[in-house]
């Protein structure tokens, strides 16, 4: 779950840094689409790491820029004085995303909770239809606009003028020196997660 994977992060970082968890003032992180459970995963992923219960944490989300706002969240903490060290980050667990159930099925399987007698129950389970089991899977447009990140880029670049050749570019130019970071092992901070 995401809170695994970002718990084993803030545990690298501790690590790797020696920081005393104490240290820390504040912890916020990033992610794209929430999982039910843990809402908050920057506080789950802190307990779970072992901070205190003392520290305060916070979970953004918009989009595919939650963990920079993290990050812009986290210096203006320290700009304004109210921290002096703040950890902050993102995560995501795409190949787990949240789906729902649909509204009815939700609807039943809440009444269903709620009956009291076996009578209740099953006449609650034969108002279920195979329609009420199809799943709501999670959209990757906005909600309000429906446009996509691909739309917005799109969009963003005639708006700026940036050519398909300018962004091939960037993008080639990027992976080059990814690839020649690794290489000069300069990526050997990148923590390796087992999925049990």
């Amino acid at each position: 779950m995401p809170h695994d994977l970002a718990r084993a992060a803030l545990q690298g970082l501790l690590n790797r840094t020696g920081i005393p968890k104490d240290a820390v003032d504040y912890l916020i992180y990033g992610t794209v689409i929430q999982e039910v459970k843990t809402s908050n995963v920057a506080r789950e992923a802190a307990l779970g790491a072992g901070f205190s219960d003392k520290i305060p944490a916070h979970t953004v989300t918009m989009a595919c820029i939650s963990s920079n706002q993290a990050m812009t969240s986290a210096v203006g903490l320290i700009a304004a004085g109210q921290c002096d060290a703040v950890v902050a980050g993102g995560v995501e667990f795409m190949s787990d995303v949240p789906i729902r159930h649909s509204r009815k099925m939700r609807k039943t399987m809440l009444s269903l909770n709620k009956a009291k007698t076996v009578g209740q129950r099953l006449s609650l389970l034969g108002t279920i239809r195979l329609a009420h089991l199809s799943p709501e899977l999670p959209a990757v447009a906005e909600f309000s606009t429906a446009e996509t990140m691909g739309h917005s880029a799109d969009r963003l670049a005639a708006a700026f003028g940036v050519s398909r050749l300018e962004q091939d570019e960037f993008a080639l130019r990027s992976h080059t020196l990814a690839k020649k970071a690794q290489d000069n092992g300069l990526l050997e901070d990148v923590i390796s997660f087992k999925v049990p």
